[in-house]
């Protein structure tokens, strides 16, 4: 009797192993099945991102390298690329309630984000800027921001938020919602300056004559930018940091990030 119920028991763990094996190899196979199968990607993008993501105010048009690259993505999968408007705030929601496959906007790997999504290997990698005016007679130099009196403004879900509460020690933060409202808080006198990373830079001394660029004197808080996608599916996670390999090695990337100005943070491990 004993045997016989030994052997019962082994049998259904074999049987509750394979079963729990299955489902998920099944799980980890249907989102790239699926995207095959409705012959599309979804793609979350922060369309305000000039020269990653980033929607032209005059054409309507979608430009940057991430643009070039999701195509480029979609192209290799044999499917259509279907864009989704996102943004650093809504990231993880996006990606964790089905609202895209991937996030394809230059997303800094952080530890709080890895908690909550996979990523790709990097393909850029960017420390952390300022930006003030010409005009502002306190701030001339990086070693200017730290004192007393000084607002500096940080946008919400950005990593520069937390490099900044640890940075500063008596300069104050203000955190916005959105980029315009950092730009708007330097313009108006009630920041003296706003933090973002190199891409963003080149958008403001591009398009503002106001604007002064303050580089740090030494890199702050270097940060690999690569793609994301929600956790429990290793072969679609597989499959996007396989993409950004060959990317790497064909010089799509490199190709890419020269196309908008970017080949000088281009990650080439």
């Amino acid at each position: 009797m004993r045997k016989a119920c030994l052997l019962t028991a082994l049998v259904c763990t074999t049987l509750f192993c394979g079963t729990a094996l299955s489902q998920a190899q099944a799980q980890t196979a249907s989102r790239l099945d699926r995207i095959k199968s409705a012959g599309k990607v979804r793609v979350c993008i922060w369309p305000d991102y000039y020269s990653i993501t980033y929607r032209n105010t005059r054409t309507g048009a979608l430009e940057g390298i991430d643009i070039e690259l999701a195509r480029e993505l979609a192209a290799d999968l044999g499917v259509k690329v279907e864009f989704v408007d996102s943004s650093f705030k809504t990231l993880i929601a996006d990606l964790t309630e089905d609202k895209c496959d991937v996030s394809m906007h230059g997303i800094g790997i952080t530890p709080a984000r890895q908690e909550k999504l996979d990523f790709s290997r990097p393909h850029l990698r960017s420390g952390i800027y300022a930006i003030t005016t010409k005009t502002n007679p306190a701030v001339a130099t990086w070693a200017d921001i730290d004192k007393p009196g000084i607002v500096v403004a940080a946008q919400a879900g950005t990593y520069m938020v937390d490099v900044m509460k640890a940075e500063l020690k008596q300069a104050s933060l203000n955190v916005v919602a959105t980029p315009e409202a950092r730009e708007q808080e330097v313009m108006s006198g009630r920041a003296d300056l706003f933090m973002t990373d190199y891409p963003y830079s080149r958008k403001m001394l591009a398009r503002h004559d106001w604007a002064k660029l303050l580089a740090p004197p030494t890199p702050l808080a270097p940060t690999a930018y690569a793609y994301a996608v929600a956790k429990g599916d290793r072969l679609w996670r597989d499959t996007v940091d396989g993409f950004v390999e060959r990317a790497k090695k064909d010089g799509r990337l490199l190709k890419a990030a020269t196309n908008n100005g970017l080949e000088a943070i281009v990650d080439k491990d």
